[in-house]
């Protein structure tokens, strides 16, 4: 998920997939902690895309 994207959606939008990731990521930090995950890495992509969404959220709470 790029910025540019995020940031042509609205609030409403960025905070439903800000949701549906901090859900994804709980259910991935489970997997890791019983060993049933094999790509740690899209842990760290749903991180990072977590960050970006509250980034954009902030830019435009300041505009």
């Amino acid at each position: 998920m790029k910025a540019s994207e995020l940031k042509l959606k609205s609030k409403a939008e960025l905070q439903t997939e800000l949701l549906s990731l901090t859900k994804s990521q709980f259910g991935m930090r489970m997997q890791v902690a019983t060993q049933q995950m094999t790509k740690t890495s899209e842990l760290r992509n749903v991180r990072r895309d977590i960050a970006r969404i509250k980034t954009v959220m902030k830019q435009k709470d300041a505009q």
